[in-house]
């Protein structure tokens, strides 16, 4: 590692404070590797740019490598920010080599953190999956919507060593649940390692993990379920139907499984969490356990409502939802002011969902609040040891128990 001093200041004045603050931050250490490579700051000021020509620290005349901006309209109190050296893939990263949180700083007063970086992200192996994760297929037929799609499987170490049936969760946008070397996001390719999490327990299961589509644009339409004023064509019906009508039936015939409903969760995020709500309620028979992180309600324009209102249409239906256990997870940072100018907190449309779906049914809800999180990967990846800690004891103690 070398030892020199990054000064860097930086003048704040972000919304809702009444004078400039000076934020000063130095860092004492760096990596032995890339001594001469520029040093970029990014963060939640510059819409986390990792190469911003403006942001790039300039040697001082006193020796030190130092950067003095002045930022205006910080959308938050707080300064989230980390250093690259121009790409994500060459972003800091611990010692050991896997991508952290975003470096913070509170405003409101003038403030000097001395800090240092511990590695550069590409020194270290590309990939960050375990070797408990598989390629399932790199174009699986969907025929329900005519297109092809990889697949990866994490099947439990001791898969092949045993005769046991394992509990299966099936997960959407599967390029950022096992591997840095293939997610992408707003604060780098930081995955939810799901792969790390299953290495660690007791009781693993197989996860069955559907990439979505290459560009993101085309993501959106498939994980819809009801038309909406941006997409008035969409396809998440057939996307559930693929999974339930193609895929599980594959995974139940191919693999050692637990198939039955209490065996089977459906799980996602963002859309992939409002796809994965969707599919439970439609196939409530198919999917006994939901995993819900942070569901991008606010872009549905009301149609969950209206489909949770249904619900007493269909007494079928709403026995087996009754039957049903949901885990729900949303970030109390986790805010979008939306086209018409309303302002809506992802907190308040999960408990809005939660009281609406309590009303006509009588599913087992779990509900956790990070009062620091975020919309993003970092924070779901927090999240998900609890959620699998949560779904464990539903299907390994009442499979015992039965």
């Amino acid at each position: 590692m070398k030892n020199f001093i990054i000064g860097l200041s930086l003048c704040l004045a972000p919304v809702g404070l009444m004078a400039q603050q000076v934020f000063s931050v130095r860092i004492d250490r760096i990596p032995d590797t890339h001594v001469d490579d520029p040093i970029y700051l990014t963060g939640n000021f510059n819409g986390w740019d990792p190469a911003a020509e403006e942001m790039k620290l300039q040697w001082a005349d006193d020796g030190s490598l130092g950067i003095t901006i002045t930022l205006k309209d910080v959308p938050s109190d707080r300064v989230e920010f980390k250093f690259t050296r121009g790409t994500w893939h060459s972003s800091e990263c611990s010692a050991q080599g896997r991508l952290t949180s975003p470096r913070l700083a509170e405003l409101g007063k003038d403030t000097t953190i001395i800090t240092r970086i511990d590695g550069w992200r590409d020194d270290f192996p590309a990939s960050t999956a375990s070797e408990n994760v598989h390629l399932l297929d790199s174009a699986f037929y969907m025929p329900q919507l005519d297109r092809y799609r990889k697949i990866w499987i994490y099947l439990p170490a001791d898969y092949a060593s045993s005769n046991k049936r394992y509990p299966v969760i099936y997960m959407q946008d599967g390029q950022h649940l096992f591997d840095e070397a293939t997610s992408q996001g707003r604060i780098g390719p930081i995955e939810w390692a799901v792969d790390e999490t299953l290495d660690e327990v007791s009781n693993p299961c197989i996860v069955v993990a559907i990439n979505h589509q290459d560009d993101y644009r085309d993501r959106e339409p498939e994980f819809y379920f009801h038309p909406n004023e941006q997409h008035p064509k969409v396809e998440g019906q057939h996307y559930v139907a693929f999974i339930v009508e193609t895929l599980k039936p594959y995974i139940d015939r191919y693999y050692r499984t637990l198939s039955y409903k209490e065996g089977t969760a459906i799980a996602g995020s963002s859309l992939g969490g409002l796809v994965s709500f969707y599919a439970g309620l439609y196939y409530p028979e198919v999917f006994g356990i939901l995993g819900i992180f942070s569901p991008s309600i606010w872009l549905d324009e009301g149609n969950l409502e209206k489909d949770i209102d249904q619900l007493a249409n269909y007494p079928h239906q709403l026995n087996e939802i009754n039957q049903q256990h949901l885990y729900f997870y949303a970030g109390q940072q986790e805010n979008r002011r939306k086209p018409d100018g309303t302002f809506v907190r992802m907190q308040d449309d999960v408990g809005r969902a939660i009281q609406l779906l309590e009303k006509v049914a009588n599913p087992n809800i779990s509900l956790t609040l990070n009062p620091a999180g975020r919309h993003g990967a970092l924070y779901w990846r927090d999240a998900f040891p609890d959620f699998y800690q949560w779904f464990s004891k539903l299907v390994f103690e009442e499979k015992s128990e039965n």
